[in-house]
């Protein structure tokens, strides 16, 4: 018999699945806070319709893929859904809470393949080296502008998250290899390899410019604040915007538009796909095959731009 919900009326279950994703699986906070608003939906609904978990069939699980259409939500979101709700019966069956899975034979939409916006070679100079279309130019000797700098070069050199990027420690650097440890989803380490641009500009920003901004504190952070802190997503994601629209890119930049362009300028360069996985830190090469279809979109519109007979 399946036990009485919690006060909070979400059937007891989900936060029991929730704990085990950020212990077990260590899941990174971004993907717990997408399962967490999931499961608080579907366990709400669960709760307000009288389905307990353990013997919901499929057709309760149609009735609310229904109801999540009939919201507004999109199919990718949608999708997003079902994964969730997959997982969690995946998890209920191994623990013997559930003895059928009424997820197997749920068909998940298929949404449209949504190329990643990216910058082109120039765009990316003038976001890095801070060149203004516009406005006035950025002061390169100034500290939290060498620290930025370094940041952004990094980042487009090695195709680091942004939570990568700023968890980043000096431990991890390894300048004279030229290559950086990264901790990403899943506490999953791995190493990738970062250009000569990258390090220089790195070296220049811990050539006193780091300890200028620490001013006698301490961190083991490698990029820090003004007032001697670790650096938030917050905090670049600001910077990012201040440099596009310097840059005259005042739409759409964001840290993963860098990502998506350290990818797609990789595979455009002749790099194999494996490689790219790796360095992106893609579980499954599936994620990655998407720049694939980048490179093509662009070569196909080369080709009907400039052949005399497209």
């Amino acid at each position: 018999m399946e036990r009485a919900a919690p006060a909070s009326g979400l059937p007891v279950q989900i936060p029991a699945f929730l704990s085990f994703c950020r212990v077990e699986k260590g899941l990174a906070k971004n993907s717990l806070d997408a399962y967490r608003r999931d499961l608080e939906r579907f366990g709400q609904w669960t709760t307000q319709h009288h389905v307990p978990l353990a013997t919901a069939g499929r057709e309760d699980l149609r009735q609310y893929i229904d109801l999540l259409y009939a919201s507004g939500l999109k199919a990718r979101s949608v999708a997003r859904h079902i994964t969730t709700i997959r997982n969690l019966y995946k998890y209920l069956l191994e623990q013997h809470v559930a003895e059928t899975d009424p997820t197997e034979f749920l068909s998940s939409p298929k949404p449209g393949l949504a190329l990643p916006k990216y910058l082109n070679h120039e765009q990316v100079d003038a976001v890095v080296e801070g060149k203004a279309v516009a406005q006035e130019y950025i002061d390169p000797s100034k500290p939290t502008q060498v620290r930025d700098r370094a940041m952004l070069a990094l980042i487009y050199a090695s195709g680091l998250r942004v939570s990568e990027l700023c968890t980043v420690q000096i431990a991890d650097v390894e300048l004279n290899l030229g290559q950086i440890r990264v901790l990403g989803k899943g506490n999953k380490q791995r190493v990738v390899p970062m250009g000569a641009d990258a390090v220089e500009a790195i070296e220049a920003y811990l050539n006193g410019t780091r300890q200028h901004l620490l001013d006698g504190k301490a961190s083991p952070y490698l990029f820090v604040t003004a007032r001697g802190g670790r650096l938030t997503r917050q905090g670049f994601w600001k910077l990012l915007a201040e440099r596009g629209k310097r840059a005259g890119i005042f739409r759409g930049l964001t840290p993963h538009v860098l990502r998506h362009s350290f990818a797609t300028h990789l595979i455009e360069g002749g790099a194999d796909l494996r490689s790219v996985q790796t360095m992106l830190g893609h579980a499954d090469i599936s994620t990655t095959q998407i720049y694939t279809h980048v490179a093509r979109t662009r070569l196909r519109k080369t080709v009907d731009e400039h052949h005399p007979r497209a």
